[in-house]
């Protein structure tokens, strides 16, 4: 396939406040500009630049041959992807809301999943598709689920979900670069948050397809938790659109004199097991934060490796604060439904500290 030229290139670089829809929109333009084999298409991807914009400006910028919109058929469009993947090209794809997907999961557990295996590493999918999850928007059901443990319960599939501006530049470019398929979470609530941002050290990791796996020297980001904030008390585990409450309820509990330690999961498959136990066994207490439901979920996988591979270090059960197990509720409930800072406090305070 012959690349249609880059016209118009961004001109940000250095230190910018970008929004995580921007950061997003950057880490795909770079990695097109970088590699002719990058592909972005999915329904209105093109010229509307998607449902949240996430998008906005490829098109222009890449051409159609590029960055394209497809029928509203996600089986189809994964089917294709799939196609592509095994015939060299890196395609992204955008399922539009999380729910959306679910008529393409055939496609993503049957042969994106398992081609690798199946071929004995023959044939690699180096594909990504994209999919904004999970609540805080005022949406409804089939807009707002929370379907990561459906992915990473999945074996062959590498699962993502940045929490934050920088790491939803690097994880996004990573999970492009990677040789395997990577469906990749993204907030919707986090769409307009904001931060700043040094573009030139996020870019420097990733200057030609040649670095992948870590350009100069720098580690790659998948497969690894990230400590936020130090605390010597209790460790609160989070990911995707939990981080934010469960740093909320961090500084909240600093300033009634409780120490509290937050870590970011980030990389839900592969999962990060020496970050996380070296958190837990510092304080010996723990809270799962995770807005899916409880049931059968990523916050259920998480409490159960901790309890393996740390139980003579816990002072206490591993509690989870989670969605409760409905289906997602209507815009006027929501606040009921997500966890938030009392919830995650009074979590906190279950920890049997009296026989501490």
């Amino acid at each position: 396939m012959t690349a249609a030229p880059a016209i118009n290139a961004p001109a940000l670089s250095g230190v910018q406040s970008l929004t995580f829809a921007k950061a997003l929109t950057l880490a795909m333009a770079d990695a097109m500009e970088a590699d002719p084999s990058v592909v972005v298409f999915g329904v209105d991807v093109g010229k509307l630049g998607g449902v949240f914009r996430v998008t906005d400006g490829l098109t222009s910028r890449f051409g159609e041959e590029r960055c394209f919109d497809t029928p509203l058929a996600e089986s189809g469009i994964v089917g294709m992807a799939t196609g592509m993947a095994m015939n060299g090209m890196r395609p992204v794809v955008e399922m539009q809301f999380d729910a959306f997907a679910f008529p393409a999961f055939e496609q993503i557990t049957s042969h994106v999943a398992k081609t690798g295996n199946r071929t004995r590493g023959q044939v690699r999918l180096p594909l990504v598709i994209r999919i904004p999850y999970a609540g805080g928007i005022g949406g409804v059901e089939h807009h707002c689920d929370s379907s990561e443990a459906h992915y990473a319960h999945t074996p062959g599939l590498v699962v993502l979900t940045p929490s934050s501006v920088a790491d939803a530049y690097t994880l996004l470019r990573e999970a492009i670069e990677s040789p395997d398929p990577v469906v990749f979470m993204e907030p919707k609530k986090l769409y307009f948050t904001k931060a700043t941002v040094d573009l030139d050290a996020l870019r420097s990791r990733h200057s030609s397809p040649a670095d992948r796996g870590g350009a100069n020297g720098v580690p790659s980001s998948i497969g690894r938790a990230t400590v936020l904030r130090e605390g010597t008390d209790a460790t609160l585990i989070a990911y995707g659109p939990s981080v934010a409450p469960a740093l909320a309820a961090a500084e909240t509990a600093a300033a009634e004199g409780r120490s509290l330690q937050v870590i970011d999961v980030r990389s839900l498959v592969p999962f990060d097991d020496d970050t996380v136990n070296a958190a837990v066994r510092s304080t010996g207490r723990v809270v799962v934060v995770a807005e899916a439901p409880g049931f059968a979920s990523m916050a259920s996988e998480i409490a159960a490796r901790i309890q393996e591979h740390c139980f003579h270090s816990l002072a206490a059960p591993v509690l989870r604060v989670s969605g409760f197990d409905v289906p997602y509720p209507p815009p006027r409930l929501e606040k009921y439904y997500l966890p938030g800072v009392d919830r995650i406090l009074d979590a906190v305070d279950r920890l049997q500290w009296e026989e501490s």
